[in-house]
């Protein structure tokens, strides 16, 4: 159980700065949806979590990354996740769910909710998933004014906090590289502190980003790009960081399994346990990671002591005393 205050979120802004200058690159980091996602990266060793906007809208609503998550709701995500967690956390901005105005309040309500940084893209609104056909993006000044508020707000609140400019120009309407590198070139003049940019085809048009803008962090989603780039290509390439999500992991190997399950009933659960080698706790593994040892120490600090001896007159297959 992690009942972070709010100073110490302010020093997950601070660590997340550390890891991008101190950090070997590329600096491989989980990106999901929910809390428990945010918990799975952590027991695994991920010193870096992202919450990925399309997964949020899938996990928490079960509808479309297309706009449809209010900033009400992304707030509240990002909350719980922070909470879960002792990793700084970025989170996705949309498109600033509006305006300048808008983006100054999303920025806000970021910070608040414990976000070490986040990405602003420069898409038009309603949004819609990155890799979705039909994607439009907005005049360049327009987008260089949200970033320069976003810029504003950070610094108002904790300058720590990293300001990711994503592009989705490549694949957008009317795309090329070379739109990409003029909207770089004007969102890091407008203040942002890294790049982030979509959807690019190739491993020659990564190389051209990545070497028109030295000595910049940059984030490159290269999940166009076919066959698949390895760690050290990503390292010898020159790019900061790159993520997995483990949401879209997860729902591979949870479909797969579902399918088998419906032919197979329980000797398909069986199998699976057999296969990985899992023990029948491990289906409760779950309580451990989310808190349960916290719940115990709690209930030892404050109860009476004769309370805490329904641990020894149950029966359960998971106990967090051990």
């Amino acid at each position: 159980m992690h009942l972070r205050e709010t100073v110490v979120q302010g020093r997950m802004s601070t660590e997340l700065r550390r890891q991008l200058r101190e950090d070997p690159r590329p600096l491989p980091w989980i990106s999901g949806a929910t809390p428990h996602h945010a918990q799975l990266a952590e027991a695994a060793g991920f010193r870096l979590f992202g919450i990925s906007g399309s997964q949020a809208s899938a996990h928490i609503l079960g509808m479309p990354d297309a706009g449809l998550m209010t900033l009400t709701e992304v707030a509240e995500n990002i909350r719980r996740v922070c909470q879960a967690v002792t990793i700084p956390v970025i989170a996705d901005c949309e498109t600033g769910f509006g305006n300048v105005v808008n983006t100054t309040r999303a920025v806000h309500e970021f910070i608040i909710a414990g976000a070490a940084g986040f990405f602003l893209e420069d898409q038009s609104f309603p949004k819609r998933c990155g890799f979705t056909k039909g994607v439009e993006v907005i005049p360049i000044p327009e987008a260089v004014a949200k970033y320069r508020a976003a810029c504003a707000a950070r610094d108002r609140l904790d300058p720590d906090v990293v300001v990711i400019a994503r592009t989705d120009s490549r694949a957008a309407v009317g795309g090329s590289v070379d739109e990409v590198l003029r909207r770089c070139e004007a969102y890091l003049q407008a203040g942002v502190d890294m790049l982030m940019v979509m959807a690019l085809q190739s491993r020659e048009e990564m190389r051209r980003v990545v070497e028109a803008f030295p000595g910049t962090d940059i984030y490159i989603n290269a999940s166009s790009v076919r066959q698949p780039l390895t760690h050290t290509e990503y390292r010898e390439m020159g790019v900061a960081t790159y993520n997995v999500s483990i949401s879209k992991v997860a729902q591979i190997m949870m479909q797969r399994f579902l399918s088998d399950y419906r032919e197979r009933g329980a000797d398909a659960f069986n199998d699976f346990m057999a296969d990985t080698k899992a023990r029948p706790q491990d289906t409760f593994a779950y309580l451990e990671l989310t808190g349960f040892p916290a719940v115990l120490e709690l209930e030892k600090r404050f109860l009476p002591p004769d309370q805490l001896s329904k641990y020894e007159l149950s029966l359960g297959e998971y106990d967090p005393r051990t």
